[in-house]
């Protein structure tokens, strides 16, 4: 996707983090930018922050989980803007545990918001895409949690390795129909964001019981989250990633070659391409 301003772009998750970067630097294109976020009062304050710059803004409450959410936001966003050119499936969650342990309110609520919400946007707007037929561009956040492996994080892997493969089946099939819709999916190393907080925009009928699931593995991982995501890379970085991939037609949004999440991914290709057992190279900061 080469041209930029005047077009319609929809990023969820849009509140903080990668997401909020994301509507920051395609508003600086001169986008229209809609906003979507489960938690509102954020929402509303990036939303505003894009506003007093001039920026065409609309902010949507939006629970990814929910198919008729989604399915409302894209609604919206015709009424108000117009069609999508840009959609950017950001939105994430994260829960760690032992997999044969984690509550299934665990794996319920992650793939809800990482899988379900994906599979959502996209239900809600390539139709939207495909009959305007004109250039676009499709962003899915995945994880370089996607293409390694780490124990004590099943849910949270798991639902990245979905919406990997799903992103490289929506590639397939768009260019099976010759749309001009380019699909990247990125994948983040460590970045500074509060996903180490998610529990509270967690859904009350999916909280965890007390005492359920716990373990020594999973406080350790969860408190190793949240220490180290504020070390993590600047969310602003993701988003120009991404944003230079859009321009190249480019797929894969990787860590950087000398990245050791980079390294550990190619450490588990070489187990695959070998198929020998896996050695869960985890990556050493």
């Amino acid at each position: 996707m080469k041209e930029f301003a005047g077009k319609v772009a929809v990023v969820t998750g849009a509140a903080s983090g990668i997401g909020r970067a994301f509507s920051r630097r395609l508003a600086a294109l001169d986008m229209k930018v809609v906003m979507a976020d489960v938690e509102a009062g954020a929402l509303k304050a990036a939303a505003e922050d894009l506003e007093a710059a001039g920026h065409a803004v609309l902010a949507v409450p939006t629970d990814i989980s929910q198919a008729d959410s989604v399915a409302s936001l894209a609604e919206q966003t015709l009424e108000h803007f117009g069609p999508a050119h840009v959609l950017c499936n950001n939105a994430g969650v994260f829960a760690a545990g032992l997999s044969w342990e984690a509550p299934q309110s665990d794996y319920d609520w992650v793939f809800g918001v990482n899988v379900w919400g994906v599979i959502h946007g996209l239900r809600s707007f390539v139709p939207q895409m495909l009959a305007h037929g004109e250039e676009g561009h499709i962003v899915n956040t995945a994880s370089m949690a996607a293409v390694t492996t780490a124990p004590f994080t099943a849910p949270y892997y798991m639902s990245k390795a979905a919406v990997f493969s799903l992103s490289e089946t929506l590639d397939a099939e768009l260019r099976a129909k010759q749309a001009a819709i380019g699909v990247s999916v990125l994948c983040p190393e460590l970045v500074d964001t509060a996903i180490a907080r998610g529990d509270r925009n967690r859904p009350e009928h999916l909280k965890r019981k007390a005492g359920e699931g716990e373990s020594p593995e999973r406080d350790l991982v969860e408190s190793a989250i949240g220490a180290a995501t504020p070390t993590g890379v600047d969310p602003v970085v993701l988003a120009d990633r991404a944003i230079e991939a859009m321009r190249e037609g480019r797929f894969y949004v990787l860590a950087p070659e000398d990245n050791p999440w980079r390294t550990a991914c190619n450490a588990r290709l070489e187990d695959i391409r070998l198929a020998r057992n896996p050695a869960h190279a985890v990556p050493d900061p």
